[in-house]
């Protein structure tokens, strides 16, 4: 019995940094199960659409999909963007039996990727000292959403006995400049930053300048590609492998059948 394939789901960018880092990540998952058919598709922005990858698996073959959102908020485009896709996708090419698994989330396990960026950062701009954190994410107008960014930050903050504030860079606050402002106001002057993004583009990259001029000593980068990131994707993808034994079978494909 075949895999299903897997499809990683990705908003997508007009920043070509972006589309590297998940390209890059679909190549770190080959790596990883080399067993397993594995494509990156965008939601906008870039190509290839959902649709174009589903169309090329399904003329190679392919019969069944796990659909991958790489995405962390479990918000607008998880609920309205990603079922959309799905169940246009389904009624475009019902051969195919295609899932979608739930988002990656804010995991835990992500924050050890976000220390390692952070640390590298500190030691690039000679810190050695830290008397606040800010946990730099993408806003969302869903309070459930921003409420799992503040559930991490402070899981952050109690792994490193630091105050922390969640920051966001659109639909909510403070922003990552506000938040480093007030902890200053506050009388503390090492503040840093952690950019948790899966990847560069010019949202972080506004968030980093404007938090820097806030007074900010250290940035980190963006998640990026790392074993942690693969592992939680390819967990995704496994409980929806076993949910996609629910569904109910695709239509058959049609067989050739030579008359005398």
């Amino acid at each position: 019995m075949t895999a299903p394939a897997l499809v990683i789901l990705a908003h997508g960018s007009r920043d070509p940094r972006s589309a590297a880092t998940v390209h890059a990540m679909v190549d770190c998952l080959r790596e990883t199960r080399d067993d397993l058919r594995i494509e990156a598709a965008f939601l906008d922005h870039c190509p290839p659409s959902p649709y174009q990858v589903f169309e090329k698996l399904g003329a190679d073959g392919v019969e069944e999909i796990v659909v991958v959102p790489l995405l962390l908020s479990d918000a607008f485009h998880a609920k309205v963007d990603v079922p959309a896709v799905i169940d246009e996708a389904r009624g475009r090419y019902p051969d195919l039996r295609i899932i979608a698994s739930d988002v990656l989330g804010y995991d835990e396990s992500l924050l050890d990727v976000l220390d390692r960026r952070m640390r590298a950062e500190l030691r690039n701009s000679r810190v050695r000292e830290l008397d606040a954190l800010v946990l730099s994410c993408v806003g969302s107008s869903d309070h459930q959403a921003n409420a799992a960014v503040s559930r991490l930050a402070r899981i952050w903050g109690q792994r490193h006995r630091l105050p922390v504030t969640a920051a966001f860079i659109t639909s909510a606050s403070p922003t990552p400049a506000e938040a480093v402002l007030q902890w200053r106001l506050e009388g503390r002057r090492h503040v840093a930053v952690g950019a948790f993004f899966l990847a560069p583009g010019l949202l972080p990259d506004k968030a980093e300048e404007t938090a820097r001029k806030a007074g900010a000593v250290a940035v980190s980068r963006p998640l990026g590609v790392s074993n942690e990131l693969a592992r939680l994707v390819l967990l995704r993808y496994g409980v929806a492998g076993l949910d996609l034994l629910t569904l109910a079978p695709a239509a058959p494909r049609p067989t050739l059948v030579r008359t005398a």
